[in-house]
């Protein structure tokens, strides 16, 4: 049995975003002493750290002064048609980045974290296991990629994780997730496309931070699939979404992915396959009914308070 970690000097690139700020909250509440890293948006949880992760001086002198045993990488350009756009900002900020990060955490002595994507694979397939060959068809993708393995090449210690599309009961950094704007659409009246002919596995942000924090407090290594546990398309899950809160369906407008003007091409099948998180960890995955019954729950306490 793994032994338990105690109380952790941690350190989030990204923690303002939809998954780093829940994470910083989680891991505050444990007792952990949490540095938040952001860039634009200041972190709300932790101890604010404004960093540029491209700038490799400015990253070594803030690990220095931190001195951090865990690092989780979570910054990202996450942009798919930006990134297709502007390659050179998706490089430095993707690739660069998490070279900076990766040599700071060695110098540091700290084991490292690194969040990647669905995205590595090119899917044609689904339900993409661990050990299954990523092949990106966009840059975004190719970027994490190269993250990853600089990550598996050069980290001394290290995890990376691929969740899928990541929504939660809060918006975050600036950014509206898919269920709250298709919620808030709804709401308003308008009608809302959901591409019924692409399948992925949705992420509860909640679900995958208390995931991610237990791989880092049982220092588990490897590669980990800690999506949702369940394969559906982008129009079923928006369907379910608008049910969960009783919000009128028949706005939502199933649509094919020919239709969307997109810059880069995106997977049609980018599911994850999560057995492996199933069976070794106490946080499991969750299935989408569960995942929203929680993120339900969010929405209600954050009503009443």
């Amino acid at each position: 049995m793994e032994d338990e970690w105690s109380r952790l000097r941690l350190l989030i690139t990204g923690a303002s975003g939809l998954y780093g700020s829940k994470l910083a909250h989680l891991a505050q509440t444990k007792g952990h002493q949490v540095f938040s890293v952001y860039n634009q948006h200041k972190a709300a949880y932790g101890k604010p750290v404004q960093l540029e992760v491209s700038d490799r001086e400015q990253v070594e002198k803030t690990f220095i002064e931190l001195s951090p045993e865990v690092v989780v990488h979570a910054a990202s350009l996450t942009d798919v048609d930006r990134c297709e756009l502007n390659r050179n900002m998706a490089w430095k900020t993707n690739v660069e980045g998490t070279k900076n990060i990766v040599a700071a955490a060695n110098a540091a002595n700290a084991s490292l974290m690194h969040i990647s994507t669905d995205y590595v694979f090119n899917g044609e397939t689904g339900q993409y296991k661990e050990t299954d060959s990523p092949n990106p068809i966009n840059y975004y993708g190719v970027t994490k990629l190269k993250a990853e393995e600089e990550v598996k090449s050069t980290a001394n210690t290290y995890c990376i994780v691929r969740p899928s599309v990541i929504y939660g009961a809060t918006p975050a950094a600036g950014k509206v997730n898919f269920a709250l704007w298709l919620l808030n659409n709804i709401k308003k009246g308008e009608k809302v496309k959901a591409l019924v002919d692409q399948w992925n596995s949705p992420t509860l942000n909640t679900s995958l931070a208390l995931m991610t924090l237990e791989i880092v407090e049982r220092k588990l290594t490897g590669i980990f699939h800690l999506s949702g546990a369940t394969r559906i398309s982008r129009y079923d899950f928006a369907r379910q979404v608008a049910q969960k809160f009783n919000a009128d369906s028949s706005l939502i407008v199933p649509t094919l992915a020919k239709d969307f003007l997109w810059v880069a091409p995106r997977p049609r099948d980018s599911s994850l396959d999560t057995s492996k998180a199933q069976r070794i960890l106490k946080n499991k995955p969750l299935t989408i009914e569960y995942a929203l019954q929680e993120m339900r729950q969010e929405l209600d306490t954050l009503a009443n308070r």
